[in-house]
């Protein structure tokens, strides 16, 4: 890959990586899903490394992550540092450092209000028809502050 075309791809990669966060924060899921390709995975896992969530595709990613987060919850994603390989002109690998706040406005008695996480996104890419798509993403965790 040219430098050119490396330095243009990694852009792209990014500017993906960018409007999933901000999707993300403002409850657009279809939108969200649709960055990824239609039989992607998306797995969550906690700080022991055991998986919180699984999803396999755009609909399915869609569904949980409406059901998972109540409208009027707050999100607030950041991302940091990429680190962006490309395996070949239409496939890359990325890792991002992740921060992660949401705060509850509807639980139950003894559930969190809120929870503010670290850790990293790390991505698979494939690039189709000319535009970049997330392949697989997995969430891992590094910790987990939760309010009550």
């Amino acid at each position: 890959m040219q430098d050119l075309a490396r330095l243009v791809a990694t852009e792209d990669v990014r500017r993906v990586m960018a409007r999933y966060v901000y999707n993300a924060d403002h409850h657009r899921w279809d939108d969200l899903a649709a960055l990824f390709t239609p039989d992607a995975p998306f797995t969550a896992s906690a700080v022991d490394g055991s998986v919180q969530a699984r999803m396999t595709g755009r609909d399915e990613i869609a569904g949980q992550l409406k059901s998972r987060n109540h409208p009027d919850s707050v999100l607030v994603h950041h991302l940091y540092s990429s680190e962006i390989d490309f395996e070949s002109e239409d496939s890359a690998t990325g890792v991002w450092a992740m921060e992660d706040v949401i705060a509850r406005s509807a639980n139950s008695p003894g559930e969190p209000t809120g929870m503010h996480g670290y850790g990293h996104y790390r991505v698979r890419f494939t690039r189709q028809e000319g535009h970049w798509l997330i392949a697989g993403l997995r969430i891992t965790r590094l910790r987990l502050d939760w309010t009550y």
